[in-house]
């Protein structure tokens, strides 16, 4: 399985403000080099505020997108919103971190930027048979001046770095955006913005790619054509993976009505697969928050699977978040009350488009089986197997196993969609 992310966020006329540091400057050293206990609580903190993200911003995007696919890395767009935070002011700064799902009362926003920090760090040092990359680029225009203060904590902090652009010439800026996500991405995301004008003066891009083997203990799959089932009524033909006499966590969620199977990466993610009962997806997205995850993660236990069935599939999805992002809290960064003035010292500009996109991509090449032999053989009574088939919508989550971080989200409702039609728009 392959997964491809990346968010870009359109700041057409923006300017974020400064982060009260203790005399107002950043303690670079505190920033990078954080405590091996503090790290581990910071990381904690974040994942499960990134949770309740994820699971928050999921369901108003499915709720905007009824029966289209859905997927997105949380982390991005969380990790992205962050860096405007380091430059945003009073109410401003507070929705910002709020939406985030971080308790402002019992976490200090310097730690919040240092979980941060690391915990990006952590992720994009992954194992030897995962491949990721990870980071964040501010593209200025050329005739603003950036402060040195905040250049200096997104680097800091986020690794990211500035540069100026000419966006009055907007075809020329938009290749010189275009050509650095590619290069950062090895080449998985090649357009990530079709158009720009001469009135933008900042463009935020965050960006995650990751590709992961992930290994069974059983059959190397088998792939053939099957039905999906859309609904009741409808169903498509799709290439269907076929995995035998698989060993790995399952827990059958009866209070929710739903199968939970996992997969793990050879390195350190791993892969939920949520299938609900017939006629229960939206139960199971009503019930989608932290506490939830945490139960379907304690109760998984090693099960033969005689037979899984999982659809190949690729999904493409960009949505336009400006218009999602203020149901969740986060929204005077969108008008004319925005204090965004640490990044040039001005009061007058704001965020007008945040667009985030992610490509999906699930494949028997990206699977790894050692050779079957006898240690897998185990015998049965009749009609105690186990087969497990994906062949109706179900949810997926992908995660940091470190750390317990999410790092894509996801529904697969039609997986006969393709990467050109499958583009979902907020209404």
């Amino acid at each position: 399985m392959a997964f491809t992310a990346a968010l870009w966020i359109l700041m057409a006329g923006i300017c974020p403000a400064v982060l009260c540091f203790p005399n107002g400057t950043l303690e670079l050293d505190t920033a990078l080099h954080v405590q091996e206990n503090g790290r581990q609580v910071d990381s904690l903190t974040l994942a499960s505020s990134n949770t309740g993200f994820a699971f928050s911003l999921y369901k108003e995007l499915a709720l905007k997108n009824p029966d289209k696919n859905v997927a997105f890395s949380p982390l991005s767009i969380s990790a992205a919103l962050a860096i405007v935070s380091l430059g945003a002011k009073g109410n401003t700064l507070e929705e910002i971190l709020e939406g985030l799902k971080f308790n402002l009362t019992e976490i200090l926003e310097a730690d919040i930027h240092r979980g941060f920090g690391d915990l990006l760090q952590m992720v994009s040092h992954p194992g030897e048979q995962e491949e990721i990359s990870i980071g964040s680029i501010m593209f200025i225009q050329n005739l603003l001046h950036i402060l040195e203060e905040f250049q200096e904590k997104i680097r800091a902090l986020y690794q990211a770095e500035a540069f100026t652009v000419d966006f009055q010439q907007p075809h020329e800026a938009k290749n010189f955006i275009n050509s650095y996500v590619s290069n950062q991405t090895q080449g998985k995301i090649k357009e990530l913005i079709s158009d720009l004008d001469d009135r933008t003066a900042m463009v935020l891009v965050n960006y995650i790619y990751f590709k992961g083997k992930w290994k069974t203990s059983g059959h190397p799959p088998v792939t053939f054509e099957s039905e999906f089932h859309l609904d009741e009524q409808r169903s498509v033909k799709v290439p269907m993976m076929k995995t035998s006499a698989l060993t790995t966590p399952y827990f059958l969620d009866e209070e929710l009505s739903c199968t939970v199977v996992e997969l793990k990466y050879t390195g350190k993610a791993s892969a939920l697969f949520i299938l609900p009962d017939q006629g229960k997806m939206q139960q199971v997205e009503a019930s989608l928050q932290p506490e939830t995850l945490r139960k379907w993660k304690n109760s998984l236990r090693p099960r033969m699977i005689d037979e899984l069935y999982l659809p190949k599939l690729t999904i493409s999805t960009d949505y336009s978040l400006e218009e999602v992002l203020p149901e969740l809290g986060i929204r005077e960064v969108f008008s004319s009350q925005a204090d965004l003035s640490g990044i040039t010292g001005a009061k007058d500009l704001q965020v007008s488009r945040v667009v985030h996109k992610a490509v999906l991509d699930m494949s028997e090449a990206d699977t790894e089986a050692p050779p079957a032999t006898g240690a897998n053989l185990v015998f049965r009574r009749r009609g105690m197997e186990t087969n497990v088939s994906f062949n109706r919508p179900f949810l997926m989550v992908i995660y940091d196993t470190d750390h317990q971080t999410i790092l894509f989200i996801g529904k697969v409702t039609d997986p006969s969609e393709s990467i050109a039609s499958q583009v979902p728009r907020i209404p």
